[in-house]
């Protein structure tokens, strides 16, 4: 592990905290490891706390999965695991969670996986999107319900892995595509799950959001209800997709990607959202996040927008998909708060629009993302095929934090 150093423990900034203090966060950005080949990339990872952490910090598991290069081609799935991300063991391919091979040279994976710590039953489910593959790595949709989602369970008293199994949905065609990919997700006091989905009748058409309420005994994921229904009227293109939802201030948050631009809305009870408006900072100026993720770092102080935007001296990279920003989110008026904005990892020439964001004890919440190497010119600038750790440490403790 190693840590870049532009950015160690550096002071982000102070923003003002609900109790009437500042809280303050500092930042040290570290590599839990690299990869100088060109055959394929370090994706997607993403972390969850799991028990069993020590003096040195939370037991963190890490998810993630190769990249092969072809549009959206994904490994099987792999991990890799730190005390306190002090030193990183891995990345281990699991067999339980890599590619299903099927008949007619099909391969089936789970990509988009987040990790989360489900403290009811003290197991760690991984839910993602279920993809069909040919051999030349052109996803599929080659059965009914080609585009499900997917999920897996790791049990830490025994180390090991279920198989993937596909969330069962109710019958309605509008679902026969329906994915929580990239998503965050939450677990209510009760132990049941709040899955934020996308989904339409078909990979070929625009998508619509919403959220899945689902039980969890420890080993199978049910459906139980869904939300409202989201969708945009205006330069749909492909709809809204790839949803991600936060806790804060007894109320619910999405953030939404969408090709032209990203999207917010609120709920109160975390199944049925206001109209979605698009994602401006407090002067009414649009954020220029556009056709990639936005993430949420939730703190009992303060909602924080993780993000990427036009308008960085960044035109060089694809969508503009670095570097990584912070801001503080107002929550009334859902924007960004501009003079709370900084970057959170450095642009060096790769792309860092697939990242994952999750607090990992009550003191840090971490950003974790893989350098898109995919032009010499990133290599030339500095950017090492590496999977970045952000530690944002804060001031205060996270009262939000509920300890595995």
């Amino acid at each position: 592990m190693g840590a870049l150093g532009i950015m160690g423990a550096a002071l982000l900034g102070q923003v003002p905290g609900t109790d009437g203090g500042a809280l303050d966060f500092t930042v040290r950005v570290e590599t839990a490891t690299r990869y100088g080949g060109r055959d394929f990339l370090w994706y997607h990872p993403r972390v969850a706390a799991i028990p069993g952490g020590t003096g040195d910090g939370p037991s963190v598991l890490m998810a993630l999965q190769k990249h092969l290069i072809a549009s959206d081609h994904y490994s099987g799935l792999y991990t890799m695991s730190s005390q306190g991300g002090v030193e990183w063991q891995g990345p281990i391919a699991i067999p339980e969670i890599d590619w299903v091979h099927e008949a007619g040279g099909v391969d089936v994976a789970v990509a988009d996986v987040t990790p989360g710590w489900h403290a009811p039953t003290g197991k760690l489910l991984a839910v993602g999107a279920q993809v069909r593959y040919n051999a030349r790595g052109d996803q599929l949709e080659d059965v009914p319900r080609a585009h499900q989602t997917a999920y897996a369970v790791f049990d830490p008293a025994t180390s090991r892995w279920t198989p993937w199994r596909t969330l069962a949905m109710p019958g309605d065609p509008r679902l026969n595509f329906a994915r929580s990919a990239c998503a965050q997700w939450l677990t209510l006091a009760d132990g049941s799950i709040l899955l934020p989905f996308y989904f339409g009748p078909s990979a070929e058409q625009p998508y619509s959001v919403t959220v899945v309420r689902c039980a969890f005994d420890g080993d199978e994921l049910t459906y139980i209800e869904h939300g409202n229904e989201v969708s945009l009227t205006q330069g749909v293109v492909r709809g809204l997709c790839e949803p991600s939802i936060a806790s804060f201030g007894g109320r619910y948050y999405l953030t939404i990607r969408n090709d032209l631009r990203g999207y917010v809305t609120v709920s109160d009870d975390g199944l049925h959202y206001a109209p979605i408006r698009p994602w401006t900072f407090d002067d009414s100026e649009d954020l220029g996040s556009y056709n990639t993720q936005q993430h949420w770092l939730a703190h009992s102080e303060g909602l924080f927008l993780v993000y990427t935007r036009r308008g960085a001296n960044n035109d060089h990279i694809i969508r503009h998909r670095a570097p990584l920003f912070i801001a503080q989110v107002d929550p009334e008026r859902l924007c960004v708060l501009r003079a709370t904005e900084r970057v959170l990892i450095p642009e060096r020439g790769a792309e860092m629009g697939n990242f994952g964001a999750a607090a990992v004890s009550s003191n840090e919440s971490w950003v974790t993302v893989g350098e898109g190497m995919w032009s010499e010119d990133a290599w030339t600038r500095g950017g090492e095929g590496a999977v970045l750790v952000a530690r944002v440490i804060w001031s205060k403790p996270n009262r939000l934090f509920a300890a595995p």
